[in-house]
């Protein structure tokens, strides 16, 4: 139970998807100027994480390896991740009209999110376990949604502020994001992965 606990904390905080490894940054980048709409996003992607890590696990170890077709798993792991992104869509859509309409945009953002396929990556490079998997997608969702909530807020406290011209926007937004790696950076190699 130890390992499955480091192996959330780690892969949130000291391993870090977003600012250490530098997988997602497109739509971090993007969605990350008010913290309502960085919230929906980021638990989008957390719950998408989670369970498509899991479930290309599964593919993996028990269709891909079995009939040696290792080498399919990036189309298969893209075809996974956009059918469940897809299925959840259509179930908010269903069931859940106000969140549907609430994440709007998030959802089918979330398909080509690198974050996600590289959690996908990560676990097999690391020969995970299922339930290390389910951990680790957890794990690496919610470091994601903490990273892109803790940029929002600077952001929006920086609305306020006086920025160069030649800084404005994008320009500081990236200064931001590399102070925000370089501290989570410093985090590396406290808790194992």
């Amino acid at each position: 139970m130890l390992s499955l606990l480091m192996i959330l904390l780690s892969s949130a905080v000291t391993n870090n998807i977003l600012l250490t490894n530098y997988l997602g940054l497109c739509s971090f980048l993007s969605v990350s100027r008010e913290i309502k709409t960085s919230v929906g996003l980021g638990a989008a992607v957390a719950f998408v994480m989670s369970v498509t890590a899991t479930l290309n696990w599964v593919v993996y170890y028990k269709i891909l390896v079995p009939f040696g077709l290792e080498y399919l798993s990036y189309i298969v792991f893209i075809m996974v991740i956009a059918a469940f992104v897809q299925i959840t869509e259509m179930i908010l859509e269903r069931f859940s009209e106000h969140l549907y309409n609430a994440l709007g945009i998030f959802l089918p953002l979330i398909t080509v999110n690198c974050a996600i396929m590289g959690a996908s990556l990560f676990m097999i490079i690391r020969k995970y376990s299922l339930l290390h998997t389910l951990f680790y997608g957890l794990g690496s969702g919610l470091g994601w949604m903490f990273a892109i909530l803790l940029m929002a807020g600077i952001r929006q406290k920086m609305v306020r502020s006086r920025v160069p011209r030649g800084l404005a926007g994008a320009g500081i937004t990236l200064i931001i994001a590399g102070c925000m790696a370089l501290a989570f950076i410093g985090f590396n190699g406290m808790i194992p992965v």
